[in-house]
C-alpha cells in the first residue's frame, strides 16, 4: 500500500445540534472547527481539547442526502436507542473527567471501574444517546522483587 492513512472526520448523528454542542464543547471541551448549515441541513465540526484531529462530525439522520424517508425514520429509531454510534476516548484522568460530565448532568452509564484489560474506564450516553466511553490505562503493577 502506497501513501498513509490518516482518519479525519468521524460523523457523529445527533438528533439536535444545540444540545450537542453543549455536551461536547461545553462539557468535553471540544473546540469547534467548522458550522455550516447549507441547504437546510447543518454539520458541525469539532475536534478534541488541545488536538488538531480527528474531527467529530455532528449531523443529524435527515442530512443524509441519499436517504429515503424510511431510511431517514430508521436511523432516528437506531438514534433513539443509543445504538448508532459509539465512540471511545482516552485521557489522562478518568476520575476528574467523570465528575466534570456528572456536574455538567451528563447521563452515566457506568462509573469509573478498573478493567481487566488495563485500562480504567466509565460510560455516558450522549443527550442524542450514543454511547460513549473514556478510559485511562492503568499502571501495571509492580514486579515482586527477587
Amino acid at each position: 500500500m502506497r501513501g498513509m492513512l490518516t482518519l479525519s472526520d468521524c460523523t457523529v448523528t445527533v438528533h439536535d445540534h444545540d444540545e450537542a454542542l453543549a455536551f461536547y464543547r461545553d462539557a468535553l471541551g471540544f473546540a469547534v472547527t467548522q458550522d455550516v448549515s447549507y441547504e437546510g441541513m447543518r454539520w458541525v465540526s469539532l475536534t478534541p481539547p488541545g488536538r488538531p484531529g480527528p474531527r467529530l462530525v455532528l449531523e443529524r439522520a435527515a442530512s443524509t442526502p441519499d436517504a429515503s424517508p424510511a431510511d431517514r425514520e430508521a436511523l432516528a429509531d437506531l438514534l433513539a436507542k443509543g445504538l448508532l454510534s459509539r465512540l471511545i476516548f482516552t485521557c489522562d484522568d478518568v476520575d476528574a473527567l467523570f465528575d466534570r460530565l456528572v456536574a455538567a448532568g451528563a447521563e452515566i452509564t457506568s462509573e469509573p471501574a478498573d478493567q481487566d484489560y488495563g485500562v480504567r474506564d466509565f460510560g455516558v450516553r450522549d443527550p442524542s444517546g450514543n454511547q460513549l466511553r473514556f478510559n485511562q490505562p492503568v499502571a501495571a503493577a509492580a514486579a515482586p522483587v527477587g
